[in-house]
Order: structure tokens, then sequence, then C-alpha cells
């Protein structure tokens, strides 16, 4: 594996689970999932997505970016709640908080293909990602698409940290293992990414 990946199983226990799976369902009444598009094709995506902190990030036709406020409800992201910020002091060994704590939900069909979270000014700063829910296949790779991947399947309550020289590779989702958790209510994975923004 690439140095600075740090893959985490079984981290989280069921109750610490089930905990944060509440706190992020209480959220959404005022912060609902939206469908992010492709920059310049407007193709959606196949996950659903939302944010928590002082910032979220965003994909529309003009680009990726990182924003205050919600794109569609045009309200200000809710802050970061304690339990997540607790897991980041315990694993980030990082002196700054995290500004932004991405929310993907991935129903049985959805994917995300190979990429590296580059819109941050602070890639010193570890990313951070919890897996709740049904279990996936995460591929990584190196620092350049055409670099040689490996993949592993992952479990609610799992949490992968991208630092060092991982902190730039490639990395996706290759498929959701339907019906692997009792965790979701409806079924799917939640993926919670913290991530510092500014330097």
């Amino acid at each position: 594996m690439i140095d600075g990946l740090q893959y985490l199983p079984n981290y989280l226990s069921r109750d610490a689970q089930e905990e944060l799976v509440d706190i992020v369902r209480k959220q959404l009444n005022n912060n609902p999932f939206y469908t992010p598009r492709m920059p310049r094709s407007a193709q959606p995506f196949s996950v659903k997505m939302t944010n928590l902190g002082t910032l979220g990030w965003v994909s529309d036709i003009s680009g990726y970016r990182y924003e205050k406020i919600h794109p569609e409800t045009q309200k200000t992201w809710p802050s970061i709640p304690r339990a997540l910020m607790s897991i980041w002091e315990a694993l980030a060994q990082y002196p700054n908080p995290p500004e932004a704590c991405l929310v993907n939900y991935y129903d049985v069909n959805a994917k995300m293909g190979l990429h590296t979270d580059s819109d941050e000014q602070d890639i010193k700063a570890p990313v951070i990602s919890i897996s709740l829910g049904d279990s996936a296949r995460f591929r990584i790779g190196g620092l350049s698409r055409k670099d040689p991947t490996k993949s592993f399947k992952i479990n609610s309550g799992d949490i992968i940290i991208l630092g060092g020289a991982a902190r730039m590779a490639f990395h996706g989702i290759d498929r959701i293992y339907g019906g692997s958790s009792t965790l979701l209510k409806n079924g799917g994975r939640l993926n919670l990414t913290l991530r510092r923004v500014n330097k």
C-alpha cells in the first residue's frame, strides 16, 4: 500500500455508528442531500451529497470548489458535531481542526470514479474517511491516474486516513454491496469525509 494510507477496520463500535447516523439524519431536515453535477458536462453524480462545517465541497457546471452555503437551500452548513471532531482529534495528528465534512450517500448502484482530493489549500492535513452502512469496494492507486491500483472491501465502522504520500493518491469506490449492513434503515452507505481546507 502507498505510504501514508492507514486502514482502521472496525474502529467504530455499533453504538458509535448509530450515534453518527442519528446525528446526520437530524441534520437532513434543514440540510438535505442534493445531486451534484460534473463540471462542463453537467452529468449528475450517482451519489447524493451534503456537508457539515464552515465550508462544504460542491460540484456543478462551474467546477469543483468549497462554498459556505448549501447550493439549493442557500443556508449555511450545520457545524461539525463533537462526535466527528473527536475522531479527528484522535486520528489526524494535525494541529488545525477540519473545516468540512463531506457527507456522501451511496445507494446500491452508486460509484465514485478514481479522483484526488485536490481542492484544498492545506494538503499537509490528512483526509479522514468514515464508512457507515453497506460495505464497499475501495480502490486506491498512486499520484498518477495511470499508476497501478489495489482494491479491498471496507465495512461499516471502518476508517481510512489519507495522509503523507497518500494524501494526493487517486482513489474511488467501485461498488456497493447491497444488504451487507443493517445500520441504515433503507440500506445504502454513508461516507463522512473530514477535511481541512485552508492553511
